[in-house]
């Protein structure tokens, strides 16, 4: 057991998904209290969303972690204000949230291009300053990657979510038969005959207790609050994570997952959902599966099999339910027709609530000068 750790740490060590930062403005120039003249101000330091690059790539480049921005230059007799201190930029990966060491979100990174100012530079001398700079605001940063994808694998470990993925998609993560196989992010892409693509997440295998950082913990559960929407997998005979942990079924299994997001950040299971029973070549998979199917309709009838631990303020509807097989390739054509179906509906809601908001502005003009 003290081994397989160690392989979960190597292997995980390698993905950075968070990394803290000192960073700080450059001090403004000095003022020239001869002539009046004032100093320019110090460069602020900002982080720039970029294609193609990783935090894991940043803290190897810059090991130091201190990025400052450019001093302003100081008032002369031959330029009586001083040029600004050049500004830094910290290029990041997309989808990252920038957040001060108190929690305070600072901004997001959302689209190649985005820009968050981190740290303003100080002013340069002048008259209201008796000519005296001030100094640039330093702080520590944080960037936490949160992935951005239209779908979320969701479930324990073992369920099948990479072979799932590697059936459905053109990505290829670690498939084995222990815990904690995915130990980083994965993305895959579904392709539609039409060029439509849409974007799934795998991601490290939850279990009891994830949203108290047990296991991969928050490191997991981050990464599901950017997705669309979220794609329960469980195995249609149930799920047992080791000879002295409790054997759960697939019914318990899907409410156990949903108590998890629920306890994490409710708003979580708010998310459309779809769940896929995988494993349908195994034996007694179909009367497993009608069991699942007739709980799932009335949950609440079968909330007495389930330990007051475990059971969710709300039981999830999903939208499809959906037997597979990765092993085999059974039902995974029809699983991405029920995901691209789910995605347009909701987009399709989407784009009616606001034809609809921009039709009340037309219609009430006055309200929006409130």
């Amino acid at each position: 057991m003290v081994h397989l750790s160690r392989v979960v740490f190597r292997k995980y060590a390698n993905f950075v998904d968070n990394l803290r930062l000192y960073v700080r403005g450059g001090s403004g120039g000095m003022g020239l209290p001869r002539l009046g003249g004032q100093g320019g101000d110090g460069g602020d330091v900002w982080v720039v969303a970029t294609k193609n690059l990783t935090l894991k790539r940043i803290k190897d480049k810059y090991p130091v972690k201190r990025f400052k921005a450019g001093t302003g230059g100081n008032s002369s007799v031959r330029a009586l204000k001083g040029e600004r201190g050049q500004d830094k930029e910290i290029y990041a990966p997309v989808g990252i949230t920038v957040t001060a060491d108190d929690g305070k979100i600072i901004g997001e990174l959302n689209a190649e291009g985005d820009r968050v100012r981190v740290a303003r530079g100080g002013h340069g001398g002048s008259f209201h300053s008796a000519f005296e700079p001030t100094k640039g605001k330093a702080k520590h940063i944080r960037l936490d990657l949160k992935l951005i994808a239209d779908l979320g694998l969701v479930g324990f470990p073992n369920a099948g979510k990479s072979s799932l993925l590697t059936a459905m998609s053109n990505a290829t993560p670690q498939i084995a038969s222990y815990a904690f196989t995915t130990l980083k992010p994965e993305i895959g892409k579904l392709m539609y005959k039409d060029y439509k693509q849409i974007s799934v997440a795998d991601l490290p295998g939850l279990i009891e207790g994830a949203h108290i950082n047990k296991g991969m913990g928050h490191k997991f559960l981050k990464h599901v609050e950017r997705t669309k929407q979220l794609l329960f997998v469980v195995d249609v005979s149930g799920f047992q994570l080791a000879s002295k942990t409790a054997f759960r079924t697939a019914f318990e299994t899907v409410q156990l997952l949903t108590k998890e997001l629920e306890l994490y950040k409710e708003e979580l299971v708010s998310k459309p959902a779809l769940l896929v029973v995988n494993k349908m070549d195994l034996p007694d998979a179909e009367e497993n599966l009608e069991e699942l199917k007739e709980q799932l309709q009335n949950p609440e009838e079968f909330s007495d099999l389930l330990p007051d631990d475990m059971k969710p303020k709300n039981f999830l509807c999903f939208r499809h339910v959906v037997p597979v097989s990765a092993l085999t390739g059974f039902g995974v054509e029809h699983l991405k027709s029920c995901i691209r179906e789910s995605l347009d509906e909701s987009e399709e809601t989407a784009s009616k609530a606001l034809h609809e908001e921009r039709l009340q502005a037309l219609r009430y003009p006055s309200d929006n000068r409130l």
